[in-house]
């Protein structure tokens, strides 16, 4: 696995729109914000020409354009970082134009955002064999005052910190519109771990995984090299982290169900299962908790659910392809990922 450097003080971070840009309220006020606060913390900014771009259905621009910026701008000596500017639906799109065998042979550099970026933070672990950041998108730095859970991403990038640990309270129902573009996290809900089996664990493995809507799309195309990956790492071990955002709790266990069966979970070391945009839905008498259950139960490893991942922040980011001891003890949960 390919490590990239930290960001160093002074460095240089990039923004790019493989998916939605920031061209709308309330995204773009907190964009720009957000390269106010960067600017403050003395880092030189390279914004990509899709950033304030909307032209394109479901992306910032044409998947041309979006593929042709992703690989120039991660190629690029111009920029030691880069931070999506959001997710989207249709990121899939431009992956025909991302050329990932320049990607492979540059310099690694991180790359960080989440939800339909995962068509990057995951292929860059399974195609490119280098580390990304899942974690959040560019217009979440411009909330006023930052969550620790922004602190966390930043000490990542920068090296200073690849520890995190769950947050005391979660957002619900966001606050954040056209005219309050810069809110904190909403944050009002307890955060209560579901442990199965019941009980605290410790279990360690290579960090693999995302949103589950856009993980699913990928298998089974020619950009999945999920059994390549995990047999390369098979001695590690994968610890598979997931969280849901259109998906309904029948989607979910579609999705598990589907992962499974195309091999993805044969060296499973425990799974980290984020709080679904769906949170708290039963349909027909089947809840989240079931749907991943139902398949993950079968493999006797650690099942974390609700964890601190994903739709419904903070959110802890997570190393992509890093190696990473979890401790759940009763309600709190800490990753320490190590860049081996």
């Amino acid at each position: 696995m390919k490590y990239p450097n930290s960001l160093l003080p002074n460095g240089t971070i990039g923004f790019i729109a493989p998916s939605f840009g920031c061209n709308t309220s309330p995204y773009k006020e907190a964009f720009e914000n957000a390269l106010k606060e960067f600017s403050s913390l003395g880092y030189s900014l390279d914004l990509g020409p899709n950033c304030y771009a909307g032209e394109g259905i479901g992306i910032s621009n044409t998947p041309k354009k979006c593929g042709e910026e992703l690989t120039e701008y991660y190629v690029s000596s111009q920029n030691d970082c880069l931070i999506s500017c959001g997710g989207g639906e249709l990121m899939c799109e431009i992956l025909d134009h991302v050329d990932f065998e320049r990607i492979s042979r540059s310099t690694p550099k991180w790359y960080m955002g989440f939800s339909d970026n995962t068509n990057m933070t995951y292929l860059l672990a399974t195609l490119a064999d280098t580390a990304s950041v899942y974690g959040p998108c560019a217009a979440a730095f411009g909330m006023e005052p930052w969550h620790p859970a922004l602190h966390d991403a930043l000490g990542i990038l920068t090296g200073q910190s690849y520890c995190v640990s769950g947050y005391e309270l979660w957002e619900r129902t966001s606050l954040k519109n056209e005219n309050q573009p810069l809110v904190p996290y909403h944050v009002t809900e307890p955060r209560i771990i579901r442990r199965f089996p019941d009980r605290d664990a410790f279990f360690s493995g290579r960090l693999l995984g995302g949103c589950m809507d856009c993980l699913v799309n990928l298998l089974g195309t020619s950009y999945d090299k999920t059994t390549d990956f995990i047999e390369k790492y098979k001695n590690d071990g994968i610890i598979w982290f997931l969280e849901a955002c259109d998906l309904n709790v029948f989607s979910i266990r579609r999705a598990m169900w589907q992962m499974e069966h195309a091999g993805w979970f044969r060296y499973v070391k425990g799974f980290l299962i984020g709080r679904p945009l769906c949170f708290g839905q039963e349909m027909m008498g089947l809840d989240a908790y079931e749907a991943i259950l139902s398949t993950a139960s079968r493999y006797h490893v650690p099942v974390i659910m609700d964890v601190d991942l994903g739709h419904l922040p903070p959110m802890m980011p997570l190393i992509v392809g890093s190696m990473a001891d979890v401790t759940v003890s009763g309600n709190d949960i800490r990753i320490d990922m190590k860049l081996v």
